[in-house]
């Protein structure tokens, strides 16, 4: 086991923000934590969401970005999915990046005033590729491309997607920030010894503060909307991809029991990503054990549910303060809320 750095009383961190898709918002509550302590973040690495939130922030843009991902309602996320016929994805993320890209511009990563690393996967020689220069849009692209789900991006004689195929938390690509006093880790796939929900995990808001309508809460409680619309695409992607519309016994289906069956496919390569990554993250921290690890347990939230951004944010402030405060009360306490 190797361990990273010492504990120390400086304040410039090493920042690793791991894979999970919509858990991945929680990364933006985390560094909202580091910042109200005054941390200074010297060093990014990230992985699929990880990536995407570390570049936003690196390029100073975050706060306009969690104010767009902040007011997205599930009607709002479908409409960003395109849904693409290719054998290679079911979705093309055109959307999302042309979003990033109105934000951002075509930012180079060695232009940024933070060293950030993004990890993809080559799926030719089977092995990492970390970005550390280059287009910063083009390597959020190559390592949000989850396999089967994102179409993946070709480089030259490379087929990159999403990083977390073999580096969920790439801890690794900042071993050597010398100029950090912390590294700092957060795993958003995290194993938990019971199921454990977003809404117990939250702290108690204080009434006169809680702006969340009743009809907001009941809409993030049920689901079922949504998942409805998320049926009727993916039947358009099967019936694309060569569905035919007939069960195992050549009886044709009903349209409720072909869309059920259709998103399951779906969702079972999202759920069978989600549980590699987790096992993954949990090897990657026991050889490189950062200062402070801060984790997301992997039940709170779906890969997909990216309506929920107000309360994944919450949730990551809230656990990076109990994970600070266990760690270095004296830092914690000094931050104001």
């Amino acid at each position: 086991m190797t361990q990273l750095t010492h504990m120390s009383s400086g304040k410039k961190v090493a920042l690793v923000l791991g894979s999970g898709g919509a858990r991945g918002y929680a990364h933006i509550g985390v560094i909202e934590a580091l910042e109200a302590r005054g941390f200074e973040i010297v060093s990014i690495s990230g992985c699929s969401m990880g990536a995407l939130i570390g570049g936003i922030y690196a390029s100073g843009k975050l706060p306009e970005y969690r104010e767009w991902v902040c007011n997205l309602d599930y009607l709002d996320v479908l409409r960003l999915v395109d849904v693409t016929w290719s054998p290679m994805g079911a979705m093309r993320a055109n959307k999302i990046m042309n979003k990033l890209e109105a934000l951002v511009g075509d930012v180079l990563i060695e232009d940024l005033p933070i060293p950030v690393t993004t990890v993809a996967t080559d799926l030719v020689r089977q092995r990492e590729v970390w970005f550390q220069s280059g287009s910063l849009l083009r390597a959020i692209r190559a390592s949000i491309a989850i396999p089967g789900v994102i179409t993946p991006v070709s480089m030259g004689d490379q087929m990159l997607v999403d990083g977390g195929l073999l580096n969920p938390l790439p801890i690794m690509p900042i071993v050597a920030a010398h100029d950090a006093d912390l590294v700092i880790a957060v795993n958003v796939t995290a194993h938990s010894p019971q199921p454990v929900s977003l809404e117990e995990l939250l702290p108690k808001e204080r009434e006169e503060n809680d702006s969340r309508t009743a009809l907001e809460r009941e809409r993030d409680a049920n689901m079922g909307g949504w998942m409805s619309d998320v049926r009727e695409a993916t039947k358009r992607l099967w019936d694309g991809l060569g569905g035919n519309g007939e069960d195992d016994d050549g009886e044709e289906e009903t349209p409720e029991a072909r869309g059920k069956r259709e998103w399951s496919r779906l969702g079972m390569i999202l759920e069978s990503f989600d549980i590699t990554q987790a096992a993954l993250a949990k090897y990657k921290i026991a050889g490189y054990p950062p200062d402070v690890l801060i984790e997301i347990p992997k039940t709170v939230c779906s890969t997909h549910e990216f309506h929920r951004a107000k309360d994944l944010i919450r949730l990551g402030r809230h656990l990076a303060d109990e994970a600070l405060e266990r760690r270095m009360p004296g830092i914690a306490s000094d931050a104001t809320e």
